[in-house]
């Protein structure tokens, strides 16, 4: 049989992120992909003057029944950007539908620069922790990380014992592997740091920092994992995968001044598909 991953994420119609995102690049992966819609968005909040917003939160048990009656089900489940009142229905989505072994990639979607994401209260990082628990993968910003710790947010600074013993704290909240992204000792380096709870062993991963910041690279780089695991690849492949695919996607873009709300990340799978068969 197949390996079919359902990913739980808005969609943002316009601004490739999220599920526009996450849709195709799994499935250039070779996965099939089945998607859960969190909301529906006309485009993305970085940039644009408004956005109209329509929450599906009240659909989730009614799509579990129906799949539950059609006794649909999933090898990997991946969740991205959510609310709080979605996390149980989520969880109860992921204990009822998975197959043996189903894997649990979690990307805690919820802040950034030291900052939580509007609409997004206090109390959502506690409701986090619950998806992060008994997560195979997390994969975390810097930012998140600190929120999930409940510690504060540092920018710059830290040498590798902050970040490994970051990686070993997020693993103790229940998750058996941690990559934690935009990781930078250089200034013209950044990567990710990935962590093993069985093995305790933390190992990393570096590109050449790129000059520009761009929307929707988190969902590319976590979509770009989840496939790569759903194809075999181990997690540090996965990982440094997801980097370079990030990376080939801001290159191609580059230059591009219209181009400002996401990357081109369509003209970096053929890229993708390449890389995978290597």
């Amino acid at each position: 049989m197949d390996k079919r991953l359902l990913t739980i994420q808005d969609v943002s119609c316009v601004g490739q992120c999220s599920l526009t995102v996450a849709l195709p690049v799994i499935s250039a992966c070779g996965i099939e992909t089945g998607i859960l819609p969190s909301s529906v968005l006309s485009n993305h909040t970085a940039g644009f003057s408004g956005w109209t917003f329509h929450d599906l939160t009240d659909d989730m048990p009614k799509i579990l029944d129906r799949w539950l009656t059609e006794k649909v089900t999933f090898d990997a489940f991946y969740t991205g950007y959510v609310s709080k009142a979605q996390i149980p229905h989520i969880l109860d989505i992921m204990e009822k539908t998975a197959r043996p072994g189903a894997l649990r990639i979690v990307d805690p979607v919820m802040a950034d620069n030291g900052k939580l994401y509007a609409g997004f209260d206090d109390d959502f990082p506690q409701e986090m922790k619950k998806l992060c628990k008994g997560a195979d993968v997390i994969m975390p910003n810097l930012t998140e990380a600190a929120f999930l710790l409940g510690r504060p947010y540092v920018a710059e600074g830290y040498d590798k014992a902050f970040i490994e013993k970051m990686a070993r704290d997020l693993a103790a909240l229940g998750a058996k592997n941690v990559i934690v992204t935009g990781v930078s000792f250089e200034s013209d380096k950044l990567g990710v740091a990935v962590y093993s709870a069985k093995d305790d062993k933390v190992e990393y991963y570096f590109n050449e920092k790129q000059a520009v910041s761009s929307h929707g690279t988190g969902d590319l780089y976590a979509s770009v994992v989840a496939g790569a695991l759903l194809r075999g690849k181990t997690l540090l492949e996965a990982a440094s995968l997801g980097a370079d695919v990030v990376v080939e996607a801001i290159k191609i873009t580059n230059g591009d001044k219209d181009h400002w709300y996401g990357v081109k990340f369509e003209k970096a799978l053929p890229y993708l598909i390449k890389r995978l068969g290597d």
